[in-house]
């Protein structure tokens, strides 16, 4: 997958998971970031399971993303001392 199809899916999957865990978004910058640390972390939670993780741009892929964005947003929350709403 390239660089740009990364950046995409970690924008859509940092959106939704960041609405999910506190409803208001962590920014443009920081949405990306974790979406993309998100995907890769729901890669490792799929495969752990025996699963496929991240397979391309397509609606598995981004389910998997935001599954891992939501984990990902839930510890840094936890780490930061942020609470989700």
């Amino acid at each position: 997958m390239g660089i740009i199809s990364w950046i995409i899916l970690g924008v859509i999957a940092g959106f939704i998971g960041s609405k999910i865990v506190n409803k208001t978004g962590q920014g443009l910058l920081m949405d990306i970031v974790l979406g993309i640390v998100g995907a890769i972390v729901g890669g490792l939670i799929f495969s752990a399971f025996g699963a496929s993780g991240v397979t391309g741009l397509n609606i598995y892929s981004l389910i998997v993303s935001v599954i891992g964005a939501v984990v990902v947003l839930w510890a840094y929350h936890q780490f930061s001392g942020r609470r989700a709403l």
